[in-house]
């Protein structure tokens, strides 16, 4: 079973796209982004979520990063 949020590559002008369960959450341009991506989707404690593989997947590139590719 793969994680059920999905934190894209960067893309070529800056910020991830964040998917939740398949559907598109926004483009982030932080971690403060994505943690209110989550709480608009319910999930508690979204802080504790982006380091955890199971909740989380970082897909083309380091973590926490979000600069232009």
């Amino acid at each position: 079973m793969s994680a059920p949020i999905v934190i894209h590559r960067p893309s070529p002008t800056g910020g991830r796209r964040v998917t939740i369960r398949g559907q598109i959450a926004g483009l982030a341009h932080g971690d403060q982004d994505v943690t209110e991506f989550l709480r608009r989707a319910g999930l508690p404690d979204a802080e504790r979520l982006l380091d955890q593989p199971e909740w989380v997947e970082w897909r083309g590139g380091r973590a926490h990063t979000y600069a232009a590719a």
